[in-house]
């Protein structure tokens, strides 16, 4: 069965690419707390990137699954394929939102990964297969001749 893992950066306000954590189905949250420091993002900002992207998250989830609970996966082999990995945050939330429901064991797919990707999401995968890991990754975007967004009727086609 195919389903989504639905996860949302948080992105720092004024650099909304740049993540300073991310949430994840079933109230899972990641931060980054070097970011939020370093970008001096005060506890209302955050709490508002987090509102924004709560409801998004819903809305996907409803959109996505029209009304279906995710697929069960307590004692399942799951493979999670993902576009790449920057800076691990919204890896991080979807594999323990994924964790928190018991699958057998986790393989994470990805094209592109930095170097250090194992001390990133080692810890939450049995697996990790991954093609490029360039030395220095400065984008995902970057290995793509097209990274434009996946629209809605896109996932809701691939889904069905």
């Amino acid at each position: 069965p195919l389903d989504v893992l639905l996860v949302r950066k948080l992105g720092v306000p004024f650099q909304p690419e740049l993540a300073m954590g991310a949430i994840g189905e079933g109230g899972v949250r990641v931060l980054n707390e070097d970011v939020i420091r370093g970008a001096r993002v005060s506890q209302s900002d955050l709490e508002a990137v987090e509102s924004k992207e709560k409801a998004e998250l819903a809305r996907r989830a409803h959109t996505y699954r029209d009304g279906r609970a995710a697929v069960p996966v307590a004692a399942k082999i799951v493979v999670v394929v993902d576009d790449g990995m920057a800076t691990g945050a919204t890896a991080r939330a979807a594999l323990r939102s994924l964790r928190e429901r018991e699958p057998q064991r986790i393989v994470l797919a990805l094209p592109v990964a930095p170097g250090d990707v194992e001390e990133t999401v080692g810890e939450l995968v049995d697996e990790l297969v991954v093609l490029h890991r360039p030395a220095r990754l400065r984008s995902v975007g970057a290995w793509y001749d097209d990274f434009s967004p996946t629209s809605d009727a896109e996932v809701i086609r691939c889904l069905g």
